[in-house]
């Protein structure tokens, strides 16, 4: 009976490190080169730039590192999964600026299917689609 205590007890002490590990946000990329908007972007579209995260299936994290009136460089930090199984890592994306409407938002092609970036208000709207009918969404919050 001893023996089956510490065994449980060991194995939630191990799940509660390991989903810590997970939550936590990952390093910065190595490469990641910050360029501030310039003045004069509309402030609706300087708005997507910087870090942001949030929690879907699992955690997502996304900076948008560099903003200009056509296009986009952003990082997304992707997890494996069964549609790219791979190690999760920084994986940079180039999105295309489009207006709608009188509103911004970014489209990209990511591994795993089509994504667009629709900011409301103080929420970035991230949205995936892929070929087979699967779809994804989650709200992310700016951090930092």
């Amino acid at each position: 009976m001893k023996t089956f205590v510490v065994l449980a007890v060991s194995i939630v002490l191990v799940s509660i490190l390991f989903c810590a590990m997970l939550m936590a946000a990952p390093s910065m990329p190595a490469d990641l080169q910050i360029v501030q908007p310039d003045p004069s972007l509309p402030k609706e579209l300087s708005a997507f730039f910087g870090k942001w995260e949030g929690t879907g299936r699992i955690q997502y994290f996304l900076i948008v590192e560099k903003i200009d009136e056509e296009k986009t460089s952003l990082y997304v930090w992707e997890v494996a999964s069964t549609e790219s199984p791979s190690a999760p890592m920084w994986i940079r994306y180039e999105a295309q600026v489009i207006k709608e409407r009188g509103k911004y938002k970014l489209i990209y092609r990511s591994r795993s299917g089509s994504c667009d970036l629709i900011l409301k208000g103080e929420v970035l709207n991230w949205s995936r689609s892929s070929g087979a009918g699967g779809s994804e969404s989650v709200r992310l919050k700016r951090v930092e």
